[in-house]
C-alpha cells in the first residue's frame, strides 16, 4: 500500500515554474495584442507605477495604506506578467489579512523583485534584454 502511494506521489506533475524574464513576454504580448510600441509604453507605465506604489508601501503607517499599496502593486504586476512581484504582494496581502505584521524582509523581497524587473525594463527599452 505505501509503494502505491509512494508512486502515485512520483505520478504527478511537477509544480509550475515561473519564466526566468522578471516578466512574461508572452502574456504582455497577448495583453497588447501583439503591438510592440504599445507592449513598450505599458512598460513604461508599470516602471514608474512599480516605483510609486512601492515608495508608498515604504511610507505607509495604517492597515488601509499598507492594503491599498499591495494591491495596487499586485494588480499592475499581475496585467503585466511580472509573477514575482504579484505572488510576493499577494503573499504579503495574505499575512496583513489574516493579522500578521508585514516583516521587513518581506517587505525586501518585494522591493528586491520590483528592482529586477525595474531593470529588466530599463533593458528591454534600450533594446538591451535578451
Amino acid at each position: 500500500m505505501a509503494s502505491s502511494a509512494v508512486s502515485a506521489k512520483q505520478a504527478q506533475p511537477a509544480p509550475f515554474i515561473r519564466a526566468m524574464r522578471p516578466i512574461d513576454l508572452v502574456h504582455l504580448a497577448k495583453q497588447c495584442l501583439g503591438d510592440e510600441n504599445l507592449e513598450l509604453e505599458i512598460l513604461r507605465l508599470f516602471d514608474t507605477t512599480a516605483k510609486t506604489y512601492f515608495s508608498r508601501l515604504q511610507q505607509a503607517e495604517s492597515y488601509d495604506d499598507l492594503a491599498l499599496n499591495l494591491h495596487s502593486i499586485k494588480g499592475a504586476a499581475s496585467g503585466v506578467g511580472a509573477w514575482t512581484i504579484a505572488d510576493l504582494a499577494k503573499a504579503c496581502e495574505t499575512e496583513l489579512q489574516a493579522g500578521r505584521p508585514l516583516t521587513v524582509e518581506r517587505i525586501a523581497d518585494l522591493g528586491i523583485a520590483v528592482e529586477e524587473c525595474r531593470s529588466f525594463i530599463t533593458r528591454m527599452l534600450s533594446g538591451d534584454a535578451a
